[in-house]
């Protein structure tokens, strides 16, 4: 039965046949068959079948909810039996984070690595929706994303620290003395900043907005934070990136980090685990960590 809910499970997440088996490592006619047993077992139709995939069928999705409580179920199970037996935390960690996050992921990974040395990691970047969509579907373990900006659904969040904005431009350019920028004097220079799927470039651009630029339109989009870094540090360039992100990055003396104010924005990053007991013990040994680093990573939080 397990092996047929994982069918549906990959089925729902690549809506294709061919791509679903290739994920379970099993062929198209065994996928198909796996799932015509599973109908044939719950009495009901689960997939709308064509040519090629089409949807599930309202049962199916109710279905696909029930598969991925069982399947998670289950492999928290066997992840606990297989530390039980070993003395020890053993296994894999698939982790997703978004861009302006994924410089800070050491500070958690690197702790966890010198507790429980036997378990590999996996780090994704991600959008703030995709995170959020993996964590459901079961792809990943946890996320690092923003948790005040858009609903986490039915996952459970530890704030980590708060994104507050710089602007990362040459020295010697005309703002590059400053002590601080407007959002609207930050409109007004050329900007490299991420593309509009990020949540991170939809924030500035509100912010831009409210600052009074109706178009806010930056001379180079990426997906990158690297790319975007590698940008601001020919001096030609300027960015507007989380002020860890930048502390992180290593800033040389060419290039300055300014503090953007009017207003002072400010947005909660924090981990994203499945709000499921048990959790998998790789799961919870990385809430232990996140919460055990949070304080470090901002005082400020730490305290409310």
């Amino acid at each position: 039965m397990i092996d047929k809910l994982e069918f549906l499970l990959a089925l729902a997440r690549e809506r294709h046949f061919g791509r679903a088996a290739e994920a379970c490592g099993v062929t198209q006619p065994t996928l198909s068959a796996g799932l015509k047993q599973l109908e044939d077992t719950l009495g009901i139709l689960l997939v709308t079948r064509g040519s090629r995939f089409q949807a599930l069928t309202p049962e199916g999705e109710r279905v696909l909810d029930w598969a991925k409580r069982i399947v998670g179920d289950v492999r928290t199970m066997r992840q606990e039996v297989r530390a039980l037996k070993q003395g020890q935390l053993v296994g894999s960690l698939r982790l997703a984070a978004i861009p302006t996050a994924l410089a800070m992921v050491s500070a958690l990974t690197t702790p966890y690595h010198a507790r429980h040395p036997d378990v590999r990691f996996t780090v994704k970047s991600c959008t703030s929706s995709e995170v959020l969509a993996a964590l459901d579907n079961l792809e990943i373990d946890a996320g690092i994303s923003y948790l005040d900006n858009e609903p986490i659904g039915r996952a459970r969040a530890i704030p980590l620290y708060r994104e507050q904005y710089r602007l990362l431009i040459s020295a010697d350019s005309k703002l590059g003395n400053r002590k601080q920028v407007t959002w609207a004097e930050v409109g007004g220079i050329p900007l490299c900043l991420l593309t509009p799927d990020m949540q991170n470039r939809r924030i500035i651009n509100h912010l831009l907005r409210e600052a009074g630029i109706d178009d806010p339109a930056p001379t180079l989009e990426s997906n990158s934070m690297i790319v975007l870094f590698s940008h601001v540090r020919t001096g030609r360039w300027a960015s507007v990136m989380p002020a860890i992100l930048g502390e992180t990055l290593g800033l040389t003396g060419s290039v300055r980090s300014i503090p953007i104010v009017e207003p002072t924005a400010v947005h909660t990053i924090g981990l994203i685990v499945p709000n499921r007991e048990p959790m998998t013990p790789v799961t919870a040994a990385l809430v232990a960590e996140a919460l055990k680093v949070a304080p470090t990573l901002d005082a400020e939080l730490a305290a409310h």
